[in-house]
């Protein structure tokens, strides 16, 4: 069984391995998601079985009726969702929370991401937005809030925006899909940790590349990484689930 880990200071704490329901996720699809709900709730289930208590997803990957058929058999309470919207006007970003908490059958969320940022300014750009899912989390709806990134200079700003609570980070040992070298982006994980940021990994084997060769050395490089705190890893079968926690298991291990 995995120990639970705090997510900074976002008040959620939550297994070091995520679940991840997005690989390819795109225009309402991914790769878990083609493998149908009820198997894919199936291996959420399997996996949180084994301690894995935090699973991901997004409006993007079609995969809310997936999480929320898995979250019935375990009860809600007992698993910490992520999910994301890429909406930035504040009407839309409203009506994308009341749709989210009916597809995926709960009454709250736990943290709600402003899905793949790509401009430095975004804390301003995206204020109204951001104060509508302020709105959801003073109200208890939403537990806390945050952002991916698919910038550097993104990045860099969610480190320095006190709104933000959780970090969803792309970080592996080769650079691949990231939004800089890892000695660039290694230190501001360290900087959004030290501010009390909740901060999981993603892209950990390099979003397909040929990281996913040796997945042993990736998982064991982005859980290294000072800050990380939790790595979000999509899993297509129940041998991957138990080789994952088998390396992750290791970096937990007492030195």
């Amino acid at each position: 069984m995995l120990p639970t880990v705090d997510l900074g200071l976002s008040g959620l704490s939550v297994s070091p391995l995520c679940f991840g329901t997005g690989t390819n996720g795109y225009n309402g699809r991914s790769n878990q998601g083609d493998l149908g709900v009820e198997r894919l709730a199936d291996l959420l289930c399997y996996g949180f079985d084994r301690g894995i208590r935090f699973w991901d997803t997004a409006d993007g990957y079609g995969t809310h009726p997936h999480v929320a058929s898995a979250h019935q058999r375990v009860r809600r309470e007992n698993v910490t969702i992520t999910t994301k919207t890429t909406s930035r006007q504040p009407r839309e970003v409203h009506a994308d929370i009341e749709r989210f908490l009916s597809e995926l059958k709960t009454d709250y969320l736990d943290i709600v991401l402003l899905h793949c940022q790509t401009n430095p300014d975004w804390p301003e750009q995206h204020q109204a937005a951001m104060e509508v899912l302020s709105a959801f989390k003073e109200r208890g709806i939403i537990r806390a809030v945050g952002v991916s990134c698919h910038n550097f200079g993104a990045f860099c700003a969610a480190a320095d925006c006190d709104w933000v609570d959780v970090v969803l980070a792309r970080i592996n040992y080769a650079g691949h899909a990231m939004d800089d070298l890892p000695e660039n982006v290694a230190p501001v994980i360290g900087r959004m940790a030290r501010a009390g940021k909740g901060v999981y990994a993603m892209k950990v084997v390099g979003g397909g590349s040929d990281l996913t060769r040796d997945p042993r050395r990736a998982i064991h490089y982005s859980f290294s990484v000072d800050g990380v705190h939790a790595m979000v890893l999509g899993m297509m079968d129940e041998q991957q689930i138990d080789e994952n926690l088998s390396y992750l298991q290791e970096t937990l291990l007492p030195v």
